[in-house]
Order: structure tokens, then C-alpha cells, then sequence
């Protein structure tokens, strides 16, 4: 019984949220990373099928920000990672935050959503309409600088 109880999902929570990427979020001072995708990170950058490069990342975590301007996000939150992050899944207005931006390719799927992936890389939306770099391959390619000086880095100043 102690056992069980230790291994509860952390509860609900719902607020509005402020987007930190294409599949993480703030609401107030909990931080949410979406269940079941993997969205370009904010520096990734990605090539149209023209050839021409745009900032996928950057496009995700915008999409995100309307997304969440919509409403109130209800998270049910499934466990926390070693970020210290809720890890859920979460609605806006009735949409799913992850369903939705696999489903207008910007982000892939990655333990859920499969259908919405394939849908996007058959209509070849966002990032399935040219070429990118899966996300975890980029960030292994591309580590995080560290420290504060890093971090100021990342965000341009």
C-alpha cells in the first residue's frame, strides 16, 4: 500500500500557460513537458523543400504560444522527469497541445500520436516538408552550453 501510494501521479493542474518551446510550458511556477512528442528545439533551424532554411524551432514554440493564448490548460501530469518537470499531457480549449502540433508538423511523434505524424508527413506539413534533424539527434549535435553565460548565449545577448 505504501508503495502504491509513493507511485501517485502528481495531480492536476491548470492555469494559463506561457510557452518555453514547442513542447514545454509554464503555468505559474510549474513547468510542463508534453507527453508523446518532440518538438524542434527553439534554436533548431530546418530546410523547406525549396531549399531555402527557416527556424522550425522557433515556429513550434510560437505555435505553442497561440495554442495556449486560447485558454485555460488543463495538464494531467503522468510523472516528473529529472528536470524536475511535469511530465502530461494537456488540453486548451478541448485540443490537445500534442495532438495538435504533431498533427501541423511541428513536432514528432515520440510514444504517442503516431496517426497525427503520418497524417503530417503524407499532406508534408511543417518540418515533413523538406528536411530536419529529429530533434534528440539535434540536441546531441548541438549540447547546451553550460552555466549562466551559456544559457545568456542561447538567447542572444
Amino acid at each position: 500500500m505504501v508503495a502504491a501510494a509513493l507511485d501517485q501521479p502528481p495531480p492536476p493542474v491548470s492555469g494559463l500557460g506561457r510557452a518555453s518551446d514547442g513542447d514545454s510550458f509554464r503555468l505559474g511556477e510549474d513547468r510542463i513537458r508534453l507527453l508523446g512528442l518532440d518538438a524542434p528545439e527553439l534554436t533548431q533551424d530546418c530546410t523547406s523543400a525549396d531549399g531555402r532554411i527557416w527556424r522550425c524551432g522557433r515556429a513550434a514554440r510560437d505555435r505553442m504560444a497561440q495554442l495556449l493564448a486560447a485558454g485555460l490548460a488543463d495538464c494531467r501530469p503522468e510523472d516528473v522527469d529529472q528536470y524536475d518537470r511535469l511530465l502530461a499531457t494537456c488540453l486548451v480549449a478541448g485540443r490537445d497541445l500534442g495532438a495538435t502540433m504533431v498533427a501541423e508538423g511541428l513536432a514528432v511523434a515520440s510514444g504517442r500520436y503516431w496517426a497525427e505524424e503520418a497524417a503530417a508527413r503524407s499532406d508534408r506539413l511543417g518540418i515533413w516538408a523538406g528536411d530536419f534533424d529529429a530533434p534528440r539527434d539535434w540536441r546531441d549535435d548541438h549540447p547546451r552550453p553550460q552555466g549562466v553565460w551559456g544559457w545568456l548565449a542561447t538567447i542572444g545577448l
